[in-house]
């Protein structure tokens, strides 16, 4: 996102409180927005509310020039690498169907050739009108995009479809398209299975063996190789994070879970990227009940057994034309545990992280990996975000798949 330029056009609709959000969210993703709205739309989100977020000036008004040698709306619609219409209302969307340039919102997007995004938002018998209906395919036959309204309680009280996207799928929308445009498909038409998360293994049923894994870098890694095409199934432990859109969503819970999810796959994959932090023991007996401590006791023995070793699995019944990648993530002897690691395990190669450093462990947003490979070379990719990183891990992956191919 940094460096693009957005315009972002509000209509008068309830929903404009989640423009709001969503320019908050562009700019600090480092793109340059700049907010156009009707007269409508400052019924709802007052002017200095999109200035203080977007740190741009607001476009209300075709004839006021902000700078006296530019017109706005063509210096606006000829410098856009997106335009987005959110909240889209029957009546914007009816104005841009017919061509109409009455305001700054639409004679801007009438004289940009930028891509024009709509999302509709409004009462759900208005949405199902043959009218509406009728303007949003004549949009769609001009190449906008059109995003599907959400469904549930509107605010209206109506409860159906007509409810804004949510400003982080806007947002990754508009990260997966310049994107695509930036990147080349890697590793289209490949089947890939990433594994993230935590498991649990449960103790009684209000305790559980865990660890500190937030599953970010898998998700990272799961959006990463899907933007570079790949068909990807994502099978996650416990975590807080919405589910990225892939096209399979596999919930476990326990490190058996897993197992068996993984190992009913695997054939049917061309690679497997193991980022999934899962408990090595579970408790031998699981009591029915909660455990209760008592006066006479104060401590609590709990024997573990060794759970089943998904990676070491996947190594020993994979093809010479499938391409295996573990995480470890260790705090000390990271090249001796990686290699160890590649070697005990049959993998092609380790994503390796201390995550004893700060800023770069569980729960943060960046990190920090050397990738070891099976033939002793290895790769540093330096601090940077985990969707960086991913994408620098997919990249060595293609680079893998290739070579097999190339064998």
């Amino acid at each position: 996102m940094r460096g693009k330029t957005i315009l972002l056009a509000v209509a008068g609709g309830i929903a404009a409180f989640k423009a709001a959000a969503l320019t908050s969210m562009l700019t600090k993703a480092g793109a340059s927005v700049h907010v156009l709205m009707t007269s409508a739309a400052k019924e709802f989100v007052g002017v200095q509310t999109f200035q203080a977020l977007s740190r741009n000036p607001v476009y209300d008004d075709t004839f006021t020039e902000k700078v006296p040698h530019q017109i706005a709306h063509i210096d606006l619609a000829d410098k856009a690498d997106l335009i987005l219409v959110a909240p889209a209302t029957a009546n914007i969307i009816a104005k841009l169907a017919s061509g109409q340039a009455d305001d700054m919102v639409t004679t801007t997007i009438l004289a940009s050739k930028a891509p024009v995004w709509v999302a509709p938002a409004m009462n759900v018998n208005m949405y199902d009108h043959p009218a509406v209906r009728d303007n949003l395919n004549r949009l769609k036959s001009f190449g906008y995009e059109v995003f599907e309204p959400g469904e549930g309680l509107l605010a209206c009280g109506w409860i159906g479809k007509g409810r804004l996207p949510e400003p982080e799928d806007l947002f990754s929308s508009m990260e997966d398209y310049f994107f695509s445009k930036e990147h080349p498909p890697l590793l289209r038409g490949k089947r890939i299975m990433i594994t993230a998360g935590p498991t649990r293994e449960p103790i009684d049923p209000v305790r559980y063996i865990t660890n500190y894994s937030s599953g970010k870098m898998g998700y990272a890694l799961a959006k990463a190789a899907k933007r570079l095409g790949a068909h990807v199934t994502l099978i996650a432990g416990p975590t807080d994070l919405k589910a990225p859109a892939v096209d399979e969503f596999v919930p476990v819970v326990t490190t058996a879970d897993m197992y068996e999810a993984a190992n009913s796959r695997f054939a049917a994959c061309d690679a497997v990227i193991k980022s999934a932090a899962v408990a090595d023991y579970r408790p031998k007996q699981v009591l029915e009940k909660k455990y209760k401590k008592t006066a006479e006791s104060t401590d609590w023995s709990i024997e573990l057994v060794e759970n089943p070793d998904i990676l070491k699995s996947l190594g020993e019944r994979k093809k010479t034309n499938q391409v295996l990648i573990g995480f470890a993530a260790e705090t000390n002897d990271l090249m001796t545990n990686a290699l160890a690691k590649i070697a005990k395990k049959n993998l092609d190669a380790v994503v390796a992280n201390d995550v004893s450093q700060s800023g770069i462990g569980f729960h943060s947003d960046e990190n920090e990996v050397t990738i070891f490979f099976k033939n002793g070379t290895s790769e540093l990719v330096s601090q940077r975000t985990k969707d960086d990183v991913a994408y620098e891990v997919c990249k060595a992956l293609a680079r893998l798949l290739n070579q097999r191919e190339e064998a």
